[in-house]
């Protein structure tokens, strides 16, 4: 299988790092190619039409995207039901899934709004709108979640752990850790796990 992917994409490394849990990275090989929500000539939409990674090409020619697809099908193909649970305790970890991402998507679009769109066209209430999602996500992850978190590992904690690492690779002067501290006490053990450690983004 090929994962399209960008070694800074955050939801690519949800999707590493999910394959390096569930202990089946060997069987991906991965490729490196550029998306841009602006580049109408980016190599991904010959796979992903929505010019989105990761994407991943099965052996009999299937693409699938996005992350949360990838993820789900590689828990499958590792034996199911390790990182999305049967049952009742699917719904926790999917929700908590859903909103890690809801984060994700407010930081990179406030990422193009600040570094993509030319500076006299930039919109300075869309920034606040965009980033008070991710606060009040936060402040949820911090009142809500931190019990799950620090339950079984599931695609849930998998999304926090690399939602809250791009808002370290991205948002240095956030300072999302000053209120939320058992927030800031799981990542700190959750980002020294070994996948999340090989999967560290840089640049």
């Amino acid at each position: 299988m090929k994962l399209f992917f960008s070694p800074t994409s955050p939801y690519v490394r949800k999707v590493v790092v999910a394959a390096r849990e569930l202990g089946i990275l060997d069987r991906l090989e991965l490729v490196v190619t550029s998306a841009s929500p602006v580049d109408s000539g980016a190599p991904i939409q010959g796979y992903n039409p929505l010019g989105k990674v990761p994407a991943l090409l099965l052996d009999d020619g299937t693409v699938l995207f996005d992350s949360r697809v990838i993820a789900e099908y590689l828990d499958g193909q590792a034996g199911g039901a390790k990182l999305f649970p049967e049952g009742a305790a699917r719904w926790p970890a999917i929700v908590l899934q859903a909103l890690a991402d809801g984060m994700l998507d407010a930081a990179i679009l406030t990422r193009y709004e600040q570094v993509l769109r030319p500076a006299e066209k930039r919109w300075p209430e869309w920034v606040e709108g965009q980033m008070n999602k991710v606060v009040r996500g936060l402040d949820q992850l911090e009142q809500r979640w931190t019990g799950h978190l620090s339950g079984p590992l599931d695609i849930g904690c998998i999304a926090a752990g690399c939602a809250l690492g791009y808002l370290d690779f991205r948002y240095p002067d956030l300072g999302w850790r000053a209120e939320r501290p058992a927030l800031a006490s799981w990542y700190e053990g959750f980002a020294a796990r070994p996948a999340m450690q090989a999967t560290e983004p840089k640049g």
